[in-house]
């Protein structure tokens, strides 16, 4: 039974649609029919999205929206008594090309202010989730991540000394995420690389949370696997990294691992290595598994470019996820999204079944409902959310850059 066939129908609002290129207990199944428990007098709530929206990320957080406002569409308007509206907030700046601290505080604060607000779809980097997760809680509105995978976020002893606690004093946890974490990605990176035969890696992050983060996960792991480590530092954005690739190549290093976000030039990076070493080993995490890397890149995406993502990419969705993928491909002109896209279709799907679940959908008990969110039934398969809101899948992709595309190589178990 699809998920057209649920009651009601949902009221879109906030940015028009553009097509790019880059309950307490347990869930009702994504696809199945029942009737909403939200009754009462009629009611109006609201779900926003803060994502970046400018820059580099833009062609993957476009698709974000896209299939949050997919979800949404598919349930037709209402659930019960409740009409649910949606607006896409931007947190990035045209000057920084990325997302901006400031304009993160300005979306949760214009999200708090809205009495109707009942959750928040973001954020989409780790960093700005700091900002937002305390702001958010302390109104006691719920936040579900699509992409944030810094671990410090959720889990203690991941991150630093007062991580996470220091997001949460005073208030009820708030935050969730549908996607793996870091410690779970970074280590699975450094097995990988090693079973490719590297064993000298020079290591490079963008010196941002999620980047450091993840590049700091591979780096205990590259070395409890014995494996020498030729460099590591941080390396901001910049239009060039020649003096950095020559330091690799003096170091004798036969990969490289990068830590860090396409917006923070990576595939500048990785030209200026290939112009002196064209044939090292060149791996990046999730930050870099997107469309506009591998643009940005060129010719030097060789095959000896790898990347590692939470979950599988689209050419092996099957089942459920592989029907959400051919509803996108006919609802937006045949484009084949990137990997992020169904975690914002399946966060919103978490959203709304909280919004249906709740006799009442105060922000408090769609609040409550996420945190139950146990055997969701989702496009993802079935998963649940564990005390710290992190979701229970754990499944990794390897991925080969190849004709211009990110191509699927292997799973990679969980270390």
């Amino acid at each position: 039974m699809s998920l057209a066939q649920r009651v009601g129908a949902v009221i879109l609002t906030g940015v028009a649609l553009i097509v790019s290129a880059c309950g307490g207990g347990t869930a009702t199944p994504s696809g199945s029919a029942s009737a909403s428990t939200s009754g009462g007098a009629a009611k109006t709530v609201k779900i926003w999205s803060s994502l970046p929206m400018t820059g580099s990320s833009r062609t993957q957080t476009v698709q974000i929206v896209n299939a949050i406002k997919m979800a949404l569409d598919e349930i037709s308007s209402k659930v019960g008594n409740t009409t649910i509206t949606f607006e896409a907030l931007d947190d990035a700046t045209a000057a920084k090309q990325s997302w901006d601290a400031a304009q993160e505080s300005e979306n949760a604060k214009k999200a708090i202010a809205d009495k109707t607000t009942v959750a928040y779809i973001g954020t989409f980097n780790s960093g700005a989730a700091k900002v937002s997760i305390p702001l958010l809680c302390a109104a006691g509105i719920v936040m579900i991540s699509p992409a944030n995978t810094y671990p410090g976020l959720t889990k203690p002893g991941k991150g630093e000394a007062d991580e996470p606690g220091k997001y949460y004093q005073g208030c009820t946890h708030n935050y969730f995420r549908v996607v793996p974490a870091d410690d779970i990605q970074g280590a699975v990176g450094a097995v990988w690389l090693q079973s490719m035969g590297a064993k000298k890696v020079y290591i490079v992050h963008d010196t941002q949370l999620y980047g450091k983060g993840i590049a700091d996960v591979f780096r205990a792991k590259w070395k409890s696997l014995n494996g020498t480590e030729a460099g590591y530092e941080g390396a901001e954005k910049a239009d060039n990294y020649k003096a950095l690739a020559n330091k690799i190549k003096d170091s004798g290093a036969d990969a490289v691992y990068y830590g860090g976000i396409v917006d923070n030039n990576p595939a500048v990076l990785l030209n200026n290595v290939r112009a002196v070493l064209p044939n090292i080993i060149f791996m990046g995490p999730d930050g870099i598994n997107c469309s506009e890397f591998l643009k940005a890149a060129g010719p030097a995406a060789t095959d000896k470019t790898f990347s590692t993502f939470g979950g599988l990419p689209p050419e092996k969705y099957t089942g459920k996820a592989l029907d959400w993928l051919n509803k996108y491909k006919a609802k937006f002109n045949g484009e084949t999204p990137d990997a992020y896209a169904v975690y914002g279709y399946e966060a919103a799907l978490v959203a709304i079944n909280a919004i249906r679940t709740a006799s009442d959908p105060t922000a408090a008990n769609v609040l409550k409902n996420v945190a139950g969110t146990k055997d969701f039934d989702g496009v993802l398969g079935k998963w649940t959310f564990d005390a710290n809101g992190d979701t229970s899948l754990t499944t990794m992709s390897g991925t080969v850059a190849k004709s211009g595309a990110w191509s699927f190589v292997k799973e990679l178990a969980a270390q």
